[in-house]
């Protein structure tokens, strides 16, 4: 199942349903939480494999995963982007039956964008792809990889803002500052480049450097 065979039915569909949907309460706790808050953004230590699955992926869809050649961006967060972020993650969270890949491709790890049913991964495929075709940069739109609160492999999608780094997660609805989420933070795409990642962990970094150095004697 791929989404990329009728993308402007599903964009329409999409846009329709932002256009009508009225503000809910999720919406404003979240804004009057998170605006004038203390801003928290991600360190990263350096240079990291990308995942498999990501790997595999860009294979396949090499124009999803180009560099933009842009500088990183931040985007001026507003109470009308906060509003469209948590819509794209209140609706693709809604839309998409979490199944793992195992089940529906027969594969540990199958990155694609979902029609109906698919794994964290693809969900934070489509975000990403909504957000990017509704105007946002995709230089601050990063898929992040992290261990949740039972040490399972997990991905989000992290949003750099003018207000902090925040988090789009198909396992809640509420959007929320990335030093607000119970996981650990492995790693994430470059700003630069949607196939460079980035550490979030420094006992992550110092591992490959020192893997690095020792492959280089």
């Amino acid at each position: 199942m791929n989404i990329v065979t009728r993308p402007a039915l599903l964009l329409s569909m999409f846009c329709l349903l932002l256009a009508g949907t009225q503000s809910h309460a999720g919406e404003s706790d979240t804004a009057s939480r998170l605006f004038g808050s203390k801003k928290h953004f991600v360190a990263e230590f350096g240079t990291t494999l990308p995942p498999i699955g990501f790997v595999n992926f860009c294979s396949r869809a090499p124009e999803d995963c180009r560099a933009t050649g842009k500088s990183p961006k931040k985007i001026k967060l507003t109470p009308t982007e906060l509003t469209t972020l948590y819509q794209v993650n209140t609706f693709v969270n809604g839309r998409i039956m979490p199944v793992s890949d195992e089940e529906l491709y027969g594969e540990a790890e199958y990155w694609t964008y979902p029609e109906d049913a698919g794994d964290c991964e693809d969900m934070v495929l489509l975000k990403k792809k909504h957000l990017t075709a509704l105007g946002f940069p995709p230089e601050a739109l990063r898929i992040t990889v992290v261990l949740d609160e039972n040490m399972q492999g997990h991905a989000v999608l992290t949003v750099t803002t003018t207000e902090g780094d925040f988090v789009l997660d198909n396992r809640v609805n509420e959007i929320k500052l990335w030093s607000e989420v119970n996981y650990v933070l492995l790693k994430r795409q470059s700003a630069q480049d949607p196939k460079s990642w980035k550490s979030l962990s420094r006992d992550l970094a110092a591992t490959r450097q020192q893997a690095e150095a020792s492959g280089s004697k």
